[in-house]
């Protein structure tokens, strides 16, 4: 009992995992504002699906928007976990995992998506094969840290819903 008072709380390696969120968040708010909002703002978008041009092709309209609306969920998700962290809620655990899950195949299966259209490009890049790798490091160091640690399971512990007592029998 002394040992998860003296665990509990957003310290040891938990302060990388906080700080890893603030920059998972920035990143990807940085790429939203910076890639995806000007190609729908000064009609790139329109020039890229139109019919008739060099780039003209019936994915990319699909591929520009659904990429736009995951980099957004993602922001979310993270923004979401930011709250879950400073809060030690409950389900910071859980939602951090999917979280980290899912980005770790979201970049590998963009990149497989885009070699439809961009068929003579390879599909793991330089700067996808990157963003493969750091998802998967990321991924393989965190999710275990995360199910072991005493401090994890000491730490996120608020906000849990409070069991219903099962309704005693009645006796007759």
């Amino acid at each position: 009992m002394q040992e998860s008072k003296q665990l509990k709380g957003l310290g040891g390696w938990l302060v990388v995992v906080g700080l890893g969120l603030f920059i998972a968040l920035a990143r990807l708010s940085y790429a939203l504002i910076t890639v995806y909002y000007p190609i729908f703002a000064d009609g790139s978008f329109s020039t890229i699906t139109s019919s008739g041009t060099t780039m003209d092709n019936t994915l990319w309209g699909a591929i520009l928007i659904s990429e736009t609306l995951m980099n957004a969920v993602f922001i979310a998700a993270f923004g979401y976990l930011v709250y879950l962290f400073f809060s030690e809620h409950y389900l910071f655990p859980r939602v951090y995992i999917v979280t980290l899950i899912a980005s770790a195949i979201y970049i590998p299966l963009d990149a497989w998506v885009c070699s439809f259209v961009l068929v003579d490009e390879p599909i793991f890049d330089y700067s996808t094969a990157k963003e493969t790798l750091r998802g998967l490091v990321s991924t393989s160091i965190w999710v275990p840290y995360i199910l072991v640690s005493k401090r994890v399971k000491a730490t996120f512990v608020q906000h849990r819903p409070v069991e219903a007592e099962a309704p005693s029998p009645v006796s007759l």
